[in-house]
């Protein structure tokens, strides 16, 4: 019952971090899984994928855009790279041990952390 309950707790987070400040899924959800359920890398990653299968940004999206901040043919063509390079990523990604997923997924987040944080 907790174990469920904390998924939806996640869920809530990711979701008001998502339409605060555009993240939630790689950077909340998947830590979260690993951390407070417990899941290794390989399930935290294929359990997130799972749920951005269904319409979860539709709210957020429609607030962005009736604001005037989302450029159509861009998120299209982001949609489109991203359906065809996460299948790439997910057949690399399960050959890779789960210890050497969880680093790669650290590191690309720290990277990310100073680059956010330096600036251009």
């Amino acid at each position: 019952m907790w174990y469920y309950i904390g998924a939806v707790c996640i869920g809530v987070v990711a979701g008001v971090l998502s339409g605060l400040i555009g993240i939630g899924g790689g950077i909340i959800m998947i830590p979260a899984l690993t951390f407070l359920l417990y899941f290794n890398q390989h399930m935290a990653q294929g359990t997130t994928l799972a749920a951005m299968l269904f319409p979860i940004g539709l709210l957020a999206t429609w607030v962005y855009y009736k604001n005037g901040f989302v450029n159509i043919p861009v998120a299209m063509l982001l949609a489109a790279g991203f359906f065809f390079g996460g299948y790439f990523g997910a057949k690399i990604a399960v050959q890779i041990d789960t210890n050497l997923l969880q680093k790669i997924f650290g590191v690309t987040l720290l990277l990310i952390s100073l680059k956010m944080i330096i600036g251009r």
